[in-house]
C-alpha cells in the first residue's frame, strides 16, 4: 500500500514538473493568436455584423506594440475589449482567451514584484472584469 501512495506521489510530482516546464513567451503567444485573428471568422446564419472600427488582427497587434512599450493597461483594455466582440471565431475565441493569460500571467508576476505599472494594469483589469 505504502508504494502505491508513493508512486501516486512521484507521478504527481512529475506531472507538475512538466506542466510547470511548457511557459511560453506571452508576446510570442499574443502573436500567434493576431496570425490566427487574421482570418476572417465566418459568422453564424442569422448574426448580425457588429460595427468594428479596426480589425480583430490590428487590434492584437496593437496591444503586442503597448506591451512592448510598457503600457500595460492600454494593452489589457485593448485585449479585454477585443475579447467581448462578436466577431471571433470559437477558435479565435480560445486563443484570444489563451493569449490574455499569458499575458496576464506576466503582469501578475510583475505586480508581485512591485513594477507600479503592471499593479495599475491588473487594477485595470480587475475593473473591467466587475464590470461585465
Amino acid at each position: 500500500m505504502k508504494t502505491f501512495r508513493g508512486l501516486g506521489r512521484w507521478l504527481v510530482t512529475f506531472a507538475l514538473a512538466l506542466s510547470a516546464c511548457q511557459k511560453q513567451d506571452p508576446v510570442a503567444q499574443l502573436e500567434k493568436t493576431a496570425d490566427l485573428i487574421a482570418t476572417p471568422a465566418v459568422p453564424e446564419k442569422g448574426a448580425e455584423a457588429a460595427p468594428v472600427t479596426a480589425s480583430p488582427s490590428a487590434q492584437v497587434k496593437s496591444a503586442i506594440a503597448d506591451y512592448k512599450a510598457g503600457n500595460m493597461e492600454d494593452a489589457v483594455t485593448r485585449l479585454q475589449l477585443l475579447r467581448s466582440t462578436a466577431t471571433l471565431s470559437p477558435q479565435q475565441r480560445m486563443a484570444m482567451q489563451d493569449s490574455i493569460a499569458a499575458i496576464m500571467a506576466e503582469i501578475y508576476a510583475l505586480a508581485a514584484k512591485g513594477d507600479q505599472r503592471a499593479i495599475a494594469a491588473v487594477a485595470q483589469y480587475e475593473r473591467m472584469q466587475t464590470r461585465r
